[in-house]
């Protein structure tokens, strides 16, 4: 550790002084950085210094943290407190800013962006370079160069001549003019008579580029106004017929604010319409069943193997149109369910050659749960899913179409900005829903340097939209098994951002407290939660439906599943909605029929599952149907059509439309025909027969629907927005391993007559050395510092304190481990004792 009285001298000694809950708070926050565990604190203070690494940590800022950053850009390097503050609030001061700007200040330090005590602070390097303005890269606060920067390539004779023209006496060289003319400019009483002087037109320039960008153009020979700014200094000229604003002066203008809006709180998210809690999730719970209705219709109609997965892995324009029409939905809808159904694990391709989508064996597990687990399940894979339905129909790099079900679909952050969505939602009122433009601008406002800035806002409108869908919402506000699902009825904290406006602001520097999301075996915990706060909210099965003399049945609500399958076959779905309007045909009561079905068995289910009479109409069908189903027989000769009534061939024989299927008469009661047993069925039922199929041995054969499965096949895995974050064991086990790594890299060795090794280097001794200091150190109980090289190859440097030596190994306490190890004498390539304890 070091001294805390002595100021730190570079990031590492200032990580080294933190304690253990420090440091995980910073892994917490930038789980790159753990990746892979770093030897010790000089690593980790190098890794957080990197390009990407604080490219990433910027990203992640909310926009007054970003604000501080980017004064601290502009600052003094290295910058107190005060003249940070000043440039936030400016000269007028503002309590506001001044009151949140310890919580961005002590977000930047956890997250080693700033360190330094309050009067040295300091940004790290590679933060400093990509805010700080240059011409490449404009500042986002507008400001350009000092006045020390913008003139480092003029002469030493015209900085002379900027310096007499504003007043100042001549010095004997340019360092000097220049400290001169910035005193000039940063001295408020004396910088306001000299703009004073200045002529209209020269104050109104200055106006036009003092919120930015600072750099205007100039013709070769500029007018008087624009002379006479360049001969005091004002504006210096960077480039032929380019100037720039001088920071020092810009500031002055803008009474020393770095930022013209810092907006230091979030915005609230306000209450756009307000409802009853109950009817709330009463409308959720409609959507819910919905929801459930919709992706059993889905894989039903894939039952029988779905549409073919194209070359390019997905689903085809075609097929998406299908399928919407199927579900009677739009196609962006569509695409919503098929993938909710994908993420869930509940559909997938069969791998065979010709490759086809289908329902999984996990779809009929799921049926069979109970009807608010099977809700639970698609709402849990939604949350946690990657993939994103609202891309479907877009276009990615390379400007091919993206397809549901196919690739380029995950988004990494589409979790985060579901929950961050929801999370706001149940930070409001119950009932209270609020506006799509608010929750908007508080999302911008927590997230403002996302590179991808406009994909994050659509995630959060088909956030609000699909949510809408599943039943998690209702009329736009989180219902009671929705702000379960989410954990929040017992959020967990973390450090972010405060709330809202009327929020208290911590006096120290750590943030305000919002939940964050759940592990999964929380989040499977939170799933059960809201099964259960559902559950009572759906309809029950029934086990009836209403027969109609107009040869259709209404299901009053959702039907058990015995006889919902049995119903399905039995007549064709007519029209759905709270109630379901099934309608009996000839066709339906012959695919009942082809299943197996008696017209005996259809009379009794009929009468035992309606709570009306049987219609006299729906029963002379099914009789009509059954007598003349079976009369017909088709087999394969290549075909053949037997029937007992010859007279029935000869109708078929004279009718024009069973032409195509080339029939000849071979015996009384026996036709052929040229085309296959399925084409003949088709063919004859097209003509308004009813035959059946028999088998070799002359006996019908009973036709079922063919469930098509997939082998086995897991959910997609999301596919994570950079490294995940490491749980509390992994926090632990790394932080005991910097640390005893810095020990080991920072603790003094006795130097003896050996040079000491260059840093980074393992210490190299020989074998009979290595083993004699070994022996040693068991005798006297001292710890040594040892290099080390793995069977991968792998080199580190560790501090053990030997117990035994014996048979070429060394067991000894390893203080990078916090554990007693054994070790190869071979793979120690040098031993140095240790300098005091």
């Amino acid at each position: 550790m070091s001294n805390p009285a002595v100021p730190p001298r570079s990031l590492a000694e200032a990580l080294r002084a933190r304690d253990d809950d420090s440091l995980a708070a910073l892994l917490r926050a930038r789980p790159d950085l753990i990746t892979p565990v770093p030897t010790d604190l000089t690593q980790l203070a190098t890794r957080a210094g990197t390009r990407a690494s604080v490219v990433r940590a910027l990203e992640r800022l909310d926009l007054f943290a970003l604000r501080t950053a980017e004064a601290l850009a502009v600052a003094a390097d290295p910058a107190p407190y005060a003249e940070l503050e000043r440039l936030l609030t400016g000269d007028a001061g503002d309590p506001a800013v001044s009151a949140a700007l310890p919580r961005s200040l002590g977000t930047l330090r956890e997250q080693a962006l700033v360190w330094g005590d309050d009067d040295r602070l300091r940004l790290v390097r590679t933060a400093r370079e990509l805010l700080a303005p240059s011409p490449q890269h404009p500042s986002p606060t507008g400001l350009g160069p000092t006045v020390q920067e913008a003139t480092a390539g003029m002469s030493p004779g015209r900085v002379q001549e900027i310096v007499t023209a504003a007043g100042l006496g001549s010095t004997h060289d340019a360092v000097s003019a220049v400290a001169s003319l910035t005193a000039l400019f940063t001295d408020r009483k004396r910088m306001s008579a000299l703009l004073a002087d200045l002529p209209e037109e020269s104050r109104a320039v200055l106006s036009r580029l003092v919120w930015g960008p600072p750099y205007g153009q100039v013709t070769p020979e500029p007018a008087a106004h624009l002379r006479r700014l360049l001969d005091l200094g004002l504006l210096v000229p960077t480039a032929p017929g380019t100037v720039v604003l001088p920071r020092e002066v810009a500031l002055h203008l803008r009474g020393g604010r770095a930022h013209r809006e810092v907006e230091p709180l979030p915005p609230a998210v306000e209450p756009a319409a307000t409802h009853r809690p109950q009817v709330v999730d009463a409308t959720a719970a409609g959507q819910a069943y919905t929801a459930l209705a919709t992706v059993e219709e889905l894989l039903k109609d894939w039952d029988e193997g779905g549409p073919a997965v194209l070359r390019a892995g997905g689903l085809s324009v075609r097929d998406l149109k299908r399928t919407a029409v199927a579900l009677d939905v739009a196609e962006p809808v569509a695409a919503f369910w098929v993938e909710l159904a994908y993420a869930a694990g509940l559909l997938a391709s069969d791998g065979e050659a010709d490759e086809r989508y289908a329902a999984t064996p996990a779809h009929d597990e799921w049926l069979e749960q109970p009807p608010a687990r099977r809700w639970a399940r698609l709402a849990e894979s939604w949350l946690t899913a990657t993939r994103t339905s609202g891309l479907v129909g877009g276009r990615d790099a390379k400007d091919r179409t993206l397809s549901a079900l196919g690739p380029g679909l995950d988004r990494g952050a589409a979790p985060e900005v579901r929950h961050r969505v929801l999370t706001l939602l149940a930070g409001l009122p119950e009932g209270a829903s609020p506006s799509a433009e608010s929750v908007l601008a508080r999302l911008r406002w927590e997230r403002p340097q996302r590179r991808e800035e406009d994909l994050r806002s659509r995630l959060a409108e088909w956030t609000l939209k699909e949510a809408e869908l599943l039943g998690v919402t209702g009329r736009g506000a989180l219902s009671g098994h929705g702000r379960a699902l989410l954990g929040a009825t017992a959020p967990r904290t973390r450090d972010a951002v405060s709330q809202g406006p009327g929020d208290k602001l911590p006096v120290h520097h750590r943030p305000a407290p919002v939940a964050e999301p759940l592990s999964p075996a929380e989040q499977a915990t939170a799933s059960a939660a809201a099964a259960r706060l559902l559950a009572p909210l759906l309809p029950e099965p029934l086990d009836h439906v209403l027969l109609q003399a107009d040869l259709t049945a209404v299901a009053p609500g959702p039907l058990r599943r015995p006889l919902a399958e049995v119903l399905d076959v039995l007549a064709d779905v007519e029209s759905k909605g709270g109630a379901t309007v099934y309608r009996f045909t000839p066709g339906s009561v012959r695919r009942a029929l082809d299943a197996g079905q008696s017209a005996s068995d259809l009379h009794a289910f009929l009468a035992a599952h309606s709570r009306t009479p049987v219609p006299q109409p729906l029963t002379y069908l099914i009789d009509d149907v059954a007598r003349r189903h079976g009369h017909l027989r088709v087999g394969a000769a290549s075909s053949y059509v037997r029937c007992d009534d010859d007279a029935l061939l000869n109708e078929i024989l004279a009718d024009k439309r069973a032409a195509g299927l080339r029939l000849r008469r071979l015996a009384p009661t026996v036709l052929a025909a040229q085309a296959d047993p399925a084409s003949l069925l088709e063919g004859l039922r097209a003509m308004g027969f009813a035959p059946a199929a028999e088998s070799a041995e002359g006996d019908v054969l009973i036709t079922r629907a063919h469930a098509h499965r997939t082998p086995p096949r897991s959910a997609p895995e999301p596919v994570p927005d950079g490294p995940p974050v490491p749980d509390a064991t992994l926090l632990a086990a790394a932080i005991r391993a910097v640390r005893a790594g810095d020990l080991a890299s920072t603790t003094p060795r006795k130097q003896g007559d050996r040079p000491p090794p260059a840093t980074g280097e393992l210490p190299r001794t020989g074998a009979a050395e290595t083993l004699a200091t070994m022996q040693a150190a068991v005798l006297t109980g001292e710890a040594l510092w040892i290099g080390y090289v793995n069977a991968e190859g792998a080199a580190s440097q560790r501090v053990i304190a030997p117990v035994r030596v014996e048979g070429g190994f060394v067991t000894a306490y390893d203080h990078t481990a916090d554990e007693v190890r054994t070790y190869p004498l071979h793979r120690i390539t040098g031993v140095a004792e240790l300098a005091g304890d």
